[in-house]
C-alpha cells in the first residue's frame, strides 16, 4: 500500500472504522486527485496524507449513524466543496445514492472527474446554489439526509437545508468547538422550518484533541413555501 494508504488504515482502525482493501483504494485516488487539483483549484488548505486522512475522510465518517444511514435511500451534501463529507459517505455506504451540490462549476467539474476516477456509481454532481435548489420540484423535500460540513453558522445553514429533506428525515451538520452555541442560536430556525429538537453527539478524531460534534435535527413537518429566501436575506436576516 501507498503511505497515504497505509496512514488512513490506521486512523482509520484508531476511530473505529472498519475500510476494506477496495475502499481504501478509492480513498487513495481521491487523496491523489485532490492534491493534483488543488494546485488549480482552491478545494482545500489541507492536503498534508495525514491532514487528508484524518480531517477530512474520517472526519466526514464521524457523520455515519447505522440507525440513521442503514435505513436511508438519498442523501444531498449541500456546499460539498471537494466532495467532503458525500464523496466519504457514498464509499463507505454504497447503497445510498448521494448527490453532491456545490455553487462553483470549477468544483463540480472535479467532483465529476474524482468520483468517476474512484468508479463510484451511487454518486452525481450538480451545479446549483442550496436555496435556488430547494424550489426546485426535483430537490424540494426529495431526500431522506442532508449533510453539510463547514458552510454556515447553524441558522443560515437550516434554511438552506431544511427545504431539501423530507418530513422524517435529517438534517445532519458537521460542526466544531462553538456548536453548543450554534444548537442554541438554531433552535428558532429549526422549529420555523419544521424541525423538531436538535441533537449533539460528540465526535473525537484520532490523535486530535480538539471538540467536534454532528448536530441533528429530524424534519418533523413541511418546511412553510416561504422557504429559503433569497441568499443575501438569509444570512444578513437569519431566523434566530
Amino acid at each position: 500500500m501507498s503511505f497515504f494508504a497505509d496512514i488512513l488504515e490506521a486512523r482509520a482502525a484508531a476511530a473505529g472504522l472498519a475500510l476494506t482493501a477496495a475502499q481504501i483504494d478509492q480513498f487513495a485516488c481521491y487523496n491523489e486527485m485532490l492534491v493534483e487539483r488543488n494546485a488549480h483549484v482552491n478545494l482545500t488548505a489541507l492536503t498534508a496524507p495525514e491532514d487528508v486522512a484524518v480531517k477530512h475522510i474520517i472526519d466526514s465518517l464521524t457523520a455515519y449513524d447505522p440507525a440513521l444511514f442503514d435505513a436511508a435511500h438519498t442523501l444531498i451534501d449541500v456546499g460539498t466543496g471537494a466532495g467532503l463529507p458525500g464523496i466519504p459517505l457514498a464509499v463507505y455506504v454504497p447503497h445510498l445514492r448521494v448527490t453532491l451540490m456545490d455553487a462553483l462549476q470549477k468544483r463540480v467539474r472535479f467532483l465529476t472527474d474524482v468520483t468517476g476516477a474512484m468508479g463510484l456509481t451511487n454518486t452525481r454532481c450538480i451545479h446549483a446554489r442550496a436555496e435556488e435548489a430547494a424550489r426546485q420540484k426535483e430537490h424540494r423535500a426529495a431526500y431522506d439526509i442532508v449533510v453539510s460540513r463547514a458552510v454556515a453558522w447553524l441558522p443560515v445553514l437550516l434554511e438552506y437545508t431544511m427545504p431539501l429533506v423530507r418530513t422524517g428525515g435529517t438534517v445532519l451538520a458537521l460542526k466544531g468547538r462553538a456548536y453548543a452555541e450554534e444548537m442554541a442560536e438554531g433552535k428558532r430556525a429549526a422549529a420555523i422550518l419544521g424541525g423538531g429538537a436538535i441533537a449533539a453527539r460528540s465526535v473525537q478524531l484520532p490523535g486530535l484533541t480538539d471538540v467536534r460534534a454532528i448536530l441533528s435535527i429530524r424534519k418533523e413537518r413541511p418546511t412553510p413555501k416561504t422557504y429559503p429566501r433569497r441568499s443575501g436575506q438569509v444570512e444578513q436576516k437569519p431566523l434566530q
